[in-house]
């Protein structure tokens, strides 16, 4: 039965109960919300600071200004003079302060006690959590060899420091988010091209977008680039089986058939050879084995695609020939997207070829050469490790792989079966394989094969809670970071460098620090 009231609530009031609310709700620990209640005797004599630093909530690595009022960041403003970004930060960025006072923020080391998924967990000093790490990570390496710990590592600009760890403690076993990410794409472009390119979205004139959803999952310089394009002409086709927000501000928009790219592009291909709409000097100059495409386009007829694709045989030629007469500032868009499949690299691949076709290459509004700035590295020596095996454990699984990433699906299945050889240690940060990796069920029966799990993050993420340590990182904006180059599409290509914003709450330490601890440990 419903019940009713007259009873209102002011939203003053609303306010003053909801923080009372979470003061009593998280105990002890209301002080990490000091950021969100108002303190009128801190604003009278408020001191400001005005912080520049670079954004962390995804890997674009936005330019902000955060306003710091005795030492608690307030608010965080985009930097308009940080050409990546140009003035913008996405809501998600604006979280960063959400993150930094979250209240289920990691505040101290943890060790895991009864079973794994149980959350029994007991407190630890620093020094009683780096000697467990340490005293594990070398019994793994002398009863499995060195290899028998893996390590994986997100996005991050400290990231760095976890793969030069693993390879100084003798370990080729380094995997990355990138096989459940961007290594279709990468793999793609690189062997078609050399390189991985950049869209040129801001100079575009057509623009065919296949399954990437930029005005969403925003990438910069290239959905604010991509909008500002539409707003000088430029024409937007999404092929996508969701109707995503890009695809509601597209200017055609097909729901494709999952899994049929291929398909679509071939036909495209296929309509601008027969048609002789590709960049025929472009072609003979630059290409090779065009002969053998021309040969193997053949039988992909429009009328063959819409079978597959679900796409009117007429729309594929009317969609090639427009993408034809805006190029060479037209362009298949080479981005993320949100499905990969196990035939996604030569998918990829079509898309690589029909740019091409249009020879777009490093010209405005197309596919640019790569301009990032080179940092350079401090040179250090790894030790050699005699009784090490031959290869990484995921070596011959997956063909095309890039050695530096690995791949998380192969390397997961090769830890469950022990073969080629047994892995029993796994360091993993800032990423959450429970999560991003497909087939969760898959993921714990790996975690159970292991003997030690160590987590570095911000949160109790899923991976964290089936750990056996779990070790509290700080957010970025307590952080110093070292320099990381950036490349901003056609507007720029820089450095960043971060400086924290305010000293790091509780317990947390940056993973530097944390692996030159277990270095000196292990006298690495």
């Amino acid at each position: 039965m419903p019940v009713t009231s007259n009873r209102t609530m002011s939203r003053r009031t609303f306010l003053k109960l909801s923080g009372a609310a979470t003061a009593v709700a998280v105990g002890g620990h209301a002080a990490v919300l000091r950021a969100l209640v108002p303190n009128p005797s801190l604003n009278r004599h408020a001191r400001t600071q005005k912080v520049f630093s670079a954004c962390d909530m995804c890997f674009n690595k936005c330019g902000l200004i955060a306003r710091v009022e005795n030492g608690v960041v307030k608010k965080l403003n985009p930097n308009p003079k940080y050409l990546k970004s140009r003035g913008m930060l996405c809501a998600r960025g604006n979280a960063g302060i959400k993150q930094l006072y979250d209240p289920d923020r990691l505040k101290y080391p943890l060790l895991r006690r009864g079973n794994r998924g149980e959350g029994n967990w007991q407190r630890l000093t620093w020094d009683q959590a780096l000697d467990l790490a340490a005293e594990n990570f070398q019994r793994i390496g002398e009863n499995y060899t060195r290899c028998g710990m893996l390590f994986m590592a997100g996005t991050d600009m400290q990231s760095t420091f976890v793969h030069r760890f693993a390879e100084v403690y003798g370990s080729y076993n380094v995997i990355s988010h990138e096989s459940n990410c961007l290594i279709s794409r990468n793999r793609a472009f690189l062997d078609t091209y050399g390189v991985v390119p950049i869209p040129d979205m801001l100079n575009c004139k057509y623009v065919i977008m296949p399954g990437a959803n930029r005005f969403e999952a925003l990438v910069t310089p290239d959905s604010i680039d991509l909008m500002t394009a539409m707003q000088n002409g430029c024409k937007l086709v999404v092929l996508d089986p969701r109707f995503t927000k890009t695809a509601a501000l597209a200017h055609e928009w097909y729901p494709i058939k999952p899994g049929t790219d291929m398909a679509f592009f071939l036909a495209v291909a296929h309509v601008l050879i027969v048609e002789n709409l590709y960049d025929q000097t472009f072609v003979a100059e630059k290409t090779h084995g065009f002969e053998q495409f021309v040969e193997h386009v053949e039988r992909y007829t429009p009328a063959w695609a819409e079978k597959e694709c679900e796409i009117p045989a007429e729309d594929i030629r009317r969609l090639a020939r427009e993408l034809s007469a805006a190029a060479p500032a037209a362009m298949v868009y080479p981005g993320r997207r949100s499905s990969d499949y196990e035939d996604s690299t030569q998918v990829r691949r079509s898309f690589a070829i029909v740019n091409a076709l249009l020879g777009n290459w490093d010209e405005a509004g197309g596919l640019t050469l790569p301009k990032k700035i080179k940092t350079g590295s401090i040179h250090y020596d790894a030790p050699f490790y005699d009784d090490n095996p031959e290869d990484r454990i995921d070596a011959g699984r997956a063909l095309m792989m890039f050695d530096e990433e690995g791949s998380f699906k192969h390397t997961r299945d090769a830890v469950i079966e022990g073969e080629p050889y047994p892995i029993k240690g796994w360091f993993t940060y800032k990423t959450n394989p429970m999560q991003t990796g497909a087939n969760r069920k898959k993921t714990i029966e790996m975690i159970h094969k292991l003997d030690f799990m160590v987590t570095v993050d911000i949160v109790m993420s899923d991976t964290a809670w089936m750990a056996d340590l779990v070790l509290p990182a700080p957010s970025y904006l307590e952080r110093q970071d070292p320099v990381s180059s950036f490349q901003g599409s056609s507007a720029c290509s820089g450095v960043v460098t971060r400086d924290p914003v305010v000293e790091p709450l509780f317990e947390s330490k940056p993973v530097f620090w944390i692996m030159k601890e277990l270095a000196n440990r292990l006298e690495l």
